[in-house]
């Protein structure tokens, strides 16, 4: 069996080294010229993605990555996989011009009897009706009758490392019985467990549900924990306290606001196409204001902790410790840092970052501004230079021990200091 996967980001590239894992010879495509030459050269551009991995298949004639769609064609490739972005426009309306470009540039290639699936996160109706038409209209084929079509939604859970591509159960929705058939004997080759659903908007609709329960309930405890903070109690042992009931309770923890390509975005293509049919989701927008007022009370919390040394935010010099939106991860997209090095900036700090996995900010649609900036060193006397540090993302590989002896005031939005001995008043929790 021949696939092609297009995209070969987060997403995309797992899921062809799982492929080519199971004996599937896989067709990596992609617009990025840079990445398709490291990876037929078999190096990785993702941190937890081994180079070894991608030059065992690329050796073993089982991936080859290509920037040309015409070898969907020639290379008799029988499923076409699209896992490519799903942003937001300024507007926080869906921006569905990598999909249906990824449409538009397989349709002239698209042959009778081949798969084309859907991955990308996206608002229930997508795959049947826009990425639909614009196959359609550029083959010439119909779907469900000369080719088949469905939606079925990643589930990459990037930095955790007893996630496996293999063993997450597969959702699977079909434009038709006979496309989800297609889908099912294509995906069956490299996941284990699949999930037939009644047809491709309930798939999407499930994967939206998903990223809005995680949505809400951090709203949930994010609300929370300032209504404790007045009450005099510690979020952080509300949540280890409730945490221990066996039933009826999941833990969500707070932070300095929502990041990654998923939670903080998703929620929006629901309200959107909610609006569409004249339904209100109140309550997930809501989620979504609280999530977004995040660095702005983080922000307050800085400015108060600072007063309390008899100091004030315009002029101090505060490092941000972690850009990545995720611990142990070197991902920054939609991190709240970035809103944190910009409110920071805005109200006249003097702003750094140090992260150990994001040594330089690339350049990046949202945040151009900060492109070239390079994480300062981890070293006691820089360290000690900076009037705050405010611990954004909490990785694994930082010593926190060193940063309470070293940095004279420490705002902590991810309860990394509470097993480190501190000099009273040092440590601000936000």
């Amino acid at each position: 069996m021949n696939i092609a996967i297009i995209g070969l980001g987060y997403v995309g590239l797992p899921l062809c080294l799982q492929f080519a894992r199971s004996g599937v010879r896989v067709l990596g495509l992609d617009i990025d010229a840079r990445k398709v030459s490291a990876l037929n050269a078999g190096r990785s551009y993702i941190k937890h993605i081994s180079a070894g991995k991608i030059k065992k298949f690329v050796r073993a004639g089982k991936f080859h990555a290509t920037t040309d769609f015409a070898q969907i064609k020639s290379k008799g490739v029988r499923a076409v996989l699209i896992c490519v972005p799903t942003p937001l426009k300024k507007n926080r309306t869906p921006d569905l011009s990598y999909v249906l470009n990824t449409g538009r540039s397989i349709a002239p290639h698209l042959q009778r009897g081949q798969l084309v699936v859907l991955e990308s996160t996206t608002y229930p109706g997508t795959t049947e009706n826009e990425l639909r038409a614009v196959l359609e209209k550029g083959s010439g084929l119909k779907a469900g009758q000369d080719f088949h079509l469905a939606f079925s939604p990643e589930r990459e859970d990037p930095g955790n490392p007893q996630s496996n591509v293999a063993n997450i159960p597969k959702l699977i929705g079909g434009y038709t019985p006979e496309c989800f058939a297609a889908a099912r004997k294509v995906y069956s080759r490299a996941i284990r467990t699949l999930v037939p659903v009644a047809n491709c908007r309930t798939a999407e609709a499930a994967k939206l549900l998903e990223n809005v329960f995680r949505s809400v309930n951090i709203a949930l405890v994010n609300e929370l924990k300032g209504v404790y903070a007045a009450l005099d109690i510690d979020i952080w042992d509300v949540i280890a306290a409730a945490k221990t009931k066996p039933f009826g309770f999941m833990p969500f923890y707070p932070g300095p606001g929502l990041g990654g390509h998923c939670i903080p975005i998703d929620p929006f293509y629901l309200a959107w196409r909610a609006r569409q049919v004249g339904q209100e989701t109140r309550f997930v927008e809501l989620a979504g204001e609280i999530n977004r007022a995040m660095p702005a009370r983080v922000l307050a919390r800085v400015a108060t902790a600072l007063a309390a040394q008899k100091k004030k935010l315009r002029g101090a010099k505060v490092l941000v410790l972690g850009l990545a939106y995720k611990a142990n991860l070197e991902d920054e997209r939609e991190s709240p840092s970035y809103v944190l090095l910009n409110l920071l900036k805005s109200r006249g700090a003097n702003v750094a970052y140090h992260d150990p996995h994001v040594p330089v900010i690339k350049l990046t649609r949202e945040h151009p501004q900060w492109a070239g900036l390079k994480s300062v060193r981890w070293q006691r006397k820089m360290i000690s230079s900076f009037d705050a540090v405010l611990i954004s993302t909490a990785h694994a590989v930082v010593n926190y021990q060193q940063l309470a002896d070293w940095a004279p005031l420490i705002v902590d939005t991810r309860h990394a200091m509470a097993n480190c001995r501190v000099v009273p008043g040092k440590v601000w929790p936000a």
